[in-house]
């Protein structure tokens, strides 16, 4: 398989961590894409996956899969170990609600403000900015980190009592924000600081730059 990463991104890491997750890595073939230089916009990379976005998985029958959810569903169920999408249809339900809620109140939040409210990838991939519409993202992604610091004083983690999907798409999405726009997790947040030094100090996680790993 090929992994077409941009590391350091919050939906190419949620891959990461899950293949890490899934102890197969190493069998894996990563191309780093670079966005900064437009890598994803070629036509040669367009060809694989028309959306023009990372992640994106191509199997060793040629087949192309693009969307980080379905990429994940996909390593969840192709190799053996730790459940990661739910084992019964409840989980399965739960964690797919709250994976989506951690994609729409931090990654795509804080990706909003990223891509209209700074200067993004630069001006000649960040097109069309409306800065308003990105600057009023910089609340949602703080309201979304209070949402989840509420969820972790009453669960171990993002979905319940068990580490999944759903915990690894808000941990990138807080090490993204971060890192690059630096939206910070107010210190009063005390129940997601903890939580976020617990899934940093998971394996999966170690290539993630120590800045990165908890609170400077």
């Amino acid at each position: 398989m090929k992994f077409y990463d941009s590391i350091g991104l919050p939906n190419p890491d949620r891959v990461r961590i899950a293949l890490a997750e899934k102890g197969v890595l190493d069998q894996v073939e990563i191309i780093q894409v670079n966005l900064w230089e437009g890598e994803h916009r070629t036509e040669a990379f367009k060809a694989k996956n028309p959306s023009a976005t990372v992640p994106l998985l191509e199997l060793d029958n040629g087949v192309a899969i693009s969307e980080t959810t379905a990429i994940t569903e996909y390593i969840d169920h192709a190799f053996e170990g730790i459940s990661l999408t739910g084992a019964t249809a409840q989980d399965r339900a739960v964690i797919h609600m709250m994976q989506r809620r951690g994609e729409q109140k931090i990654v795509d939040a804080i990706g909003a403000y990223f891509h209209h409210a700074t200067s993004g990838f630069g001006p000649e991939i960040e097109l069309n900015q409306n800065k308003a519409w990105g600057e009023a993202h910089y609340q949602k992604t703080l309201d979304g980190m209070t949402y989840f610091d509420t969820v972790l004083r009453e669960h171990p983690y993002v979905a319940g009592d068990a580490y999944s999907m759903a915990d690894i798409t808000v941990f990138t999405g807080i090490n993204f924000s971060e890192t690059y726009p630096k939206v910070m997790v107010p210190k009063e947040l005390t129940a997601l600081i903890e939580w976020r030094q617990r899934i940093a100090a998971r394996a999966s996680c170690a290539f993630v730059p120590e800045t990165l790993k908890g609170r400077r």
